[in-house]
């Protein structure tokens, strides 16, 4: 079987299983509760995803105050929470990492 072969099947199964969600969403009707914990789901991946960058080292939990990737992460939540905007919360947490790293060696 070709490489080609399996990529195109991949995407195909892909594409289907994404695009079921919005032709079954149109059609049957969501329970409201169903319908607010989704709001929920994006903010809950991301966080799954950025948690363990920010808190792990090599496996380890690194809850100090010389994990750079800590500090700024915080910082970025305090811009983000205050601010509700998300290109100010990109820039705070990379001049947040940029300073910390210079202030701590870790550049």
């Amino acid at each position: 079987m070709s490489i080609w072969l399996v990529m195109l099947a991949a995407g195909a199964v892909t594409f289907a299983t994404r695009a079921s969600f919005v032709v079954l969403l149109d059609r049957v009707e969501m329970p409201q509760w169903f319908r607010r914990a989704l709001r929920f789901v994006p903010a809950a991946v991301l966080s799954a995803i950025i948690a363990p960058e920010l808190a792990l080292r090599d496996g380890a939990l690194a809850v100090a105050w010389t994990n750079t990737q800590l500090l700024a992460g915080l910082a970025a939540i305090a811009v983000a929470w205050k601010t509700k905007n998300v290109l100010l919360t990109i820039l705070a947490g990379m001049a947040a990492l940029l300073l910390f790293q210079l202030l701590l060696g870790r550049a």
